[in-house]
């Protein structure tokens, strides 16, 4: 969406004459201002401007709601929102939200009381130093303490940007890593799902003080499946269980309903066979033609089955061998992710003219990584997230 967007020098200028004599309004403007402010610190030029928070200004004139977030505060209030966490679109709700606390302020005391002048507050020299010393591409990103200990691990798509995330926000571990950080190193991947697969595997071996929540496993919930006594397969989410083979896994119970809702439609299933709709007689989907029976037993275990073994067989990872295949760090390069028998066995790169014709070679590029579930998470839902994947069968790489 911003390839061919105008660089932020380029629109400066316009910037500040839009803004001249203005208050800014928006929902926590403090971290807007503070990111305003930065990216005119880097061009030298000293902007200030009064501002006035539409989340403190919610809180006094609209008490009561359970959150301030523009999305939930929005739909709370029956204000419509279109292309969410897009400028446009949050801009505009924001307008009509703002609108609607001037009504609510008759009298003006509470909003002229809640303009704010922010004194300004340069960035840390050795923050900004931090920021331009990593790249604007996919990769891990590790922050270390003066002793050199990893406080923080993180992947990006950008790492720059995300530093700078990092580094303008003002919530509380925000502000105890940008204290606390001294440098940063990086790792470029080229691709998200090794900076996934990378940072998985990082956090686990450095245990980071501030990733306590990336150290558990990552999902919660499975989906499975079993042989009942008339021999139709069943799927089944339930709670993750290691110890219970799995086709795939999701972050949540939510993800996993709607996902099983896609897998039904897709393969014309039985809502019965699922335990989606575990009920007697036909399921619902009977009533509109989209099951052909099997709930009532019109359509035989050996007719289903063929569609649910055609899901498993797409979507299972249980003995695959397969190399994904996507770009690499730079142009003339490409990545390699190798799975084997199920087993996720590490990442590699090679050379654009490379050709994967031998598995040997292919072996021989590839640096081992830890088969854990949250790698077999990660990559399963890479997958299922992405339309055009290459994805080659190790039997169609010789020996």
């Amino acid at each position: 969406m911003l390839r061919d967007a105008p660089k932020f020098h380029e629109v400066a200028k316009r910037i500040i004459e839009i803004t001249e004599g203005c208050i800014i309004v928006a929902h926590n403007a403090q971290f807007d201002y503070r990111i305003l402010s930065l990216e005119f610190d880097r061009l030298g030029y000293p902007f200030e401007r009064t501002t006035l928070c539409s989340v403190e200004l919610s809180q006094e004139l609209l008490p009561g709601h359970n959150s301030y977030s523009l999305g939930k505060l929005t739909k709370a209030l029956g204000i419509t929102m279109s292309n969410r966490h897009r400028a446009d679109g949050d801009a505009i709700a924001t307008v009509k939200l703002f609108k609607l606390l001037l009504e609510k302020d008759t009298e003006k005391t509470i909003i002229n009381n809640s303009i704010r002048s922010f004194p300004k507050k340069h960035m840390d020299t050795k923050l900004k130093d931090l920021i331009r010393s990593v790249p604007s591409e996919t990769g891990v990103y590790f922050m270390h303490n003066v002793n050199g200990t990893i406080i923080y691990i993180g992947k990006s798509k950008n790492i720059k940007k995300r530093l700078t995330q990092h580094f303008t926000n003002d919530n509380r571990k925000s502000k105890q890593m940008q204290d606390q950080v001294e440098t940063v190193t990086y790792k470029t991947t080229g691709t998200e799902l090794i900076a996934l697969l990378k940072e998985n595997e990082e956090i686990k071996r450095h245990k980071p003080k501030y990733n306590r929540a990336l150290r558990r496993t990552k999902f919660k919930v499975q989906l499975s499946h079993y042989t009942d006594s008339e021999g139709y397969i069943h799927l089944k989410t339930e709670r993750a269980d290691g110890r219970k083979e799995s086709i795939t896994t999701y972050s949540n119970a939510m993800s996993s309903k709607a996902n099983l809702e896609r897998i039904i439609d897709s393969y014309d299933l039985c809502q019965h066979k699922t335990l989606y709709n575990d009920k007697s007689g036909n399921c619902f989907n009977y009533t509109i033609k989209k099951c052909n029976g099997a709930c009532i037993g019109e359509e035989s275990p050996e007719l289903y089955n063929l569609r649910v073994q055609a899901f498993l067989d797409k979507h299972s990872y249980k003995n695959k061998s397969m190399v994904i295949v996507e770009r690499g760090r730079s142009s003339d390069e490409r990545s390699a992710v190798l799975i084997e028998d199920g087993v996720f066995m590490g990442i590699g790169y090679f050379d654009l003219h490379f050709q994967l014709n031998n598995l040997d070679l292919l072996k021989s590029i590839i640096t081992p990584m830890e088969d854990n579930r949250d790698a077999r998470h990660i990559i399963q839902s890479y997958c299922r997230s992405r339309k055009r994947l290459k994805i080659i069968p190790l039997d169609q790489i010789t020996h």
